[in-house]
């Protein structure tokens, strides 16, 4: 087994490695994403408009479902799989900008997904507005080798043109929904019908065309709508579309609640991550009706995990709960930009310690790279640039914590690598958070981290595969770098043995 980002700096992907041979699959031009570009963020303005004039999420995926059972579609939701008492399924979450950082998890993805037996897209299948022009690049060509199916569930970013595209591709084909009347004029939900950015009447003429590049009978998977339960061997697998806003409507958690009951154990695929960034996010069910970690946690239930998108990177929080332990896991990190990790501050949260948490990449390897991003942006690379192993130090001199990896000598924590640290938001400990260095991390993460692409390796991506037994099942999170290395012999970053009782 090949060293991982905790073993050795090579194993993050630092140093003059051997670049990968992703780039033999990617299209001749790929549009990059840019999320500094006004154009992009005009087009992607729904989530915006949602949180200011009323979000209709809830409504519109009411029809969508109303529309699939009168097509046949199961009432329940479930789809019923043939496999036997043990089996494994990919888990990959946010993939879809189509460039580098998306391939580069391909050719680690297929090695070690192609004895498995299905997958699943955890939020995000399109960026950057879920545009049916779009699949062809982002979906279809970068898995066309990937010979089981693959199951999704919708992200934000695939509600931003009302997730007309998401339906035609995993729900049957599913036809346009027929508009609905006009709002009264000058209510908040006419100022949002006015703004709200719509696909346009062009969209997908060649989505038939990209389809043929996963058009094998063993590729195929139908949903019956955004959300759905699939029940394989010992295991029932939920997920559920949060939506816009990260939150599901009353008629999905009524439909939740009844999914949920019984001995069988479970597994939550969700859009929205529970637990993420030292915080919990219980997910709000709309109509006072609880929480979806209310759900989670009902020992009648029987759940083991809970797996959450949205976050471009990857995390694991072990809570107990009465007397059981749940892993909760973000898992985002399957191709787009990767969101900051360092800005995690010391994990205190649920009983879950450091000592207990595990997150991809390392919080110093984090650091690192966005360190050597902004000092090229700036043109202050010697000034602003952290060393891989100035970095772990400088973070576990924040944290309080022994270094994750050890460095190959001694490092010292410069008064420059401490400044650059803070603007950069790095966490600290929750007893020493100054008033200062909190506003300098919700800045950095809210509004810098989220532009930050970059196109050349390591690119820090991961993706799951779960081996499921009648006892157990072994979830292990592999890295993808975008180097030979990683290619050809994926490293484990994380494993976890979780009981089915």
């Amino acid at each position: 087994m090949s060293d991982s980002s905790r073993d050795t700096a090579e194993g993050a992907g630092w140093g003059a490695a051997e670049r990968g041979a992703y780039k033999q699959l990617m299209p001749h031009q790929v549009e990059k994403v840019s999320w500094l570009n006004p154009k992009t963020l005009w087009a992607a303005r729904n989530g915006v408009l949602a949180s200011w004039f009323g979000d209709p999420t809830g409504r519109t995926r009411s029809r969508w479902v109303a529309q699939r059972e009168a097509a046949g579609a199961p009432a329940d939701k479930v789809i019923r799989r043939t496999e036997q008492d043990r089996f494994s399924f990919m888990v990959i979450g946010d993939t879809g900008e189509g460039d580098d950082p998306q391939y580069a998890v391909v050719p680690g993805f297929l090695k070690v997904g192609q004895d498995t037996d299905f997958a699943v897209v955890a939020s995000d299948v399109i960026y950057p507005v879920g545009s049916a022009d779009d699949y062809g690049t982002n979906f279809f060509r970068p898995y066309r080798d990937y010979r089981a199916p693959i199951y999704a569930i919708p992200g934000n970013h695939d509600w931003y043109e009302g997730l007309g595209a998401f339906m035609r591709v995993f729900c049957d084909d599913a036809p346009p929904l027929p508009p609905e009347p006009a709002p009264r004029p000058v209510s908040r939900a006419w100022i949002r019908n006015l703004l709200w950015h719509r696909p346009r009447a062009t969209n997908g003429q060649h989505l038939d065309e990209a389809r043929q590049l996963r058009s094998a009978p063993a590729q195929q998977a139908v949903q019956p709508g955004p959300y759905w339960a699939v029940d394989a061997g010992p295991l029932r697998i939920i997920g559920i579309d949060t939506g816009l806003l990260g939150t599901i409507d009353a008629e999905q958690g009524t439909w939740l609640r009844e999914v949920s009951k019984g001995p069988r154990p479970k597994i939550l695929i969700t859009g929205s991550p529970l637990y993420v960034d030292g915080e919990h996010h219980p997910c709000t069910i709309e109509g006072g009706n609880g929480t979806v970690d209310d759900i989670v946690r009902d020992p009648e239930h029987h759940y083991v995990a809970a797996i959450g998108g949205d976050i471009h990177n990857y995390q694991r929080y072990p809570v107990q709960v009465e007397g059981r332990t749940i892993q909760y896991v973000v898992a985002g990190g399957g191709g787009a930009f990767m969101h900051a990790t360092h800005t995690i501050p010391r994990v205190d949260i649920a009983n879950v310690t450091e000592k207990d948490f595990r997150c991809y990449p390392l919080r110093g390897d984090s650091l690192a790279f966005y360190s050597g991003l902004y000092g090229r942006r700036l043109r202050l690379r010697r000034l602003f640039a952290l060393s891989e192993n100035e970095a772990m130090a400088v973070i576990a001199e924040r944290l309080g914590i022994p270094s994750t990896r050890t460095p190959g000598g001694p490092v010292r924590v410069t008064r420059r690598a401490r400044i650059v640290a803070t603007l950069l938001g790095a966490g600290g400990r929750p007893d020493r958070t100054s008033r200062f260095r909190l506003p300098v991390r919700k800045i950095y993460t809210q509004l810098f981290s989220p532009s930050s692409a970059t196109y050349s390796p390591p690119f820090f991506k991961c993706f799951l595969r779960l081996d499921v037994t009648p006892e157990t099942v072994r979830l292990r999170c592999f890295a993808a770098t975008g180097n030979r290395a990683q290619e050809i012999d994926p490293p484990v970053e994380d494993e976890v043995i979780i009981p089915l009782g």
